[in-house]
């Protein structure tokens, strides 16, 4: 089935969102709203960072391009198919390998857009995978249905023992579509059903298949129990999928979504939301703490939610071929008011809920 945009990306439309340093003046009040909340960096002060530092490097998550055959609404990627430029060269995944030859990290983490459409993708897994390590793919599963030359995927995924994670805003057709483009559902309900087929979410077979849950709107996600409790009993008994976890995601307010909000009017009550169930119990396991963020031209960040507004590790060298281990354990982490969406409520991380 084709898939039909529902909407451009924000540098295709020539928003002022596009720009990064733009969004940055929004989040701290000083455009498009005179809204302003209190310094996020004060609040972990308060609580005893000063400054706040990773406690490890086990994930090294590696944001492959921003190419993808989807434009989602809530993107905070500004992904989609005109992004055919932003694509990680050769040169430079041959260079993170090299700094995980070097270097007990045991994940990659490989996203996008659409991580599949790099035309180094099968080689970069198959390379990270020969060194042992734990490979994640953040697959949006309409890619295995939208080409043929994709087609194959599930059973390659099973062959070279990837993990899994898939975005599914919801068990119903019209609630997904409308956050991410028109047949996405039957087509993410086709490609569910051919990754199960080959293993994919069954308990004993070891190929793990988790599914990320974003809200659809201005609030925070429900209970990832719950959610996951819902989803694993609508998913089995319409079509017969099952899978292994379901992460609930909170939405950050960058990028597509910060257009969402400005546009819809919802950005000072979604961001007084955020602010007022932040959660101190949250700051010891937020992301950051144990992952380095490569973007796709190999420049490096404390998360992939900073990539996204180009706040670059606080550090002299600042992209891979200035890898420095010991720097990197030890940098201050970059914080600003978007990472609020990471401590609201239970938290929020790639893995779901952290308390």
């Amino acid at each position: 089935m084709s898939i039909h945009q529902r909407t451009k990306s924000l540098s295709a439309t020539g928003k002022p969102l596009a720009d990064t340093f733009f969004q940055l003046k929004v989040l701290n009040g000083r455009e498009l709203t005179n809204a302003r909340f209190p310094a996020f960096s004060e609040k972990v002060a308060n609580l005893g960072f000063k400054p706040f530092r990773p406690t490890s490097i086990d994930i090294f998550q590696v944001n492959i391009g921003k190419l993808c055959n989807q434009t989602c609404a809530h993107c905070h990627v500004d992904a989609g198919p005109d992004k055919k430029a932003e694509n990680m060269s050769l040169e430079t995944l041959e260079i993170c390998l090299d700094i995980l030859k070097k270097f007990d990290i045991r994940t990659v983490d490989i996203t996008g857009g659409a991580p599949e459409m790099n035309p180094h993708f099968r080689w970069f897994v198959e390379a990270c995978r020969k060194l042992g390590k734990k490979v994640m793919d953040r697959c949006n599963l309409t890619i295995i249905e939208s080409n043929k030359k994709y087609h194959d995927l599930p059973e390659w995924f099973a062959q070279h023992q990837v993990q899994i994670v898939s975005s599914l805003p919801h068990f119903s057709k019209i609630r997904t579509d409308a956050q991410r483009g028109d047949g996405v559902f039957e087509d993410s309900i086709a490609a569910l059903q051919k990754l199960n087929a080959v293993g994919y979410g069954h308990p004993d077979s070891g190929l793990v298949l988790d599914l990320v849950y974003n809200p659809s709107g201005a609030f925070l996600p429900g209970s990832q129990e719950g959610l996951e409790h819902d989803f694993k009993q609508q998913l089995g008994r319409r079509y017969g999928i099952t899978f292994n976890n379901l992460f609930a995601l909170t939405n950050m307010p960058i990028s597509r979504f910060l257009d969402y909000l400005i546009e819809s009017d919802n950005y000072e009550t979604y961001m007084e939301t955020l602010v007022n169930a932040f959660n101190p119990a949250t700051v010891e396991g937020v992301m950051c703490r144990n992952t380095v963020s490569v973007s796709w031209d190999g420049y490096l960040y404390d998360c992939d939610f900073n990539q996204m507004l180009d706040l670059k590790v606080d550090l002299k060298g600042t992209h891979v071929r200035d890898f420095d281990y010991e720097a990197m354990v030890n940098r201050p982490i970059v914080l600003n008011q978007h990472c609020y969406g990471c401590t609201a409520g239970a938290g929020s991380s790639c893995g779901g809920e952290l308390v």
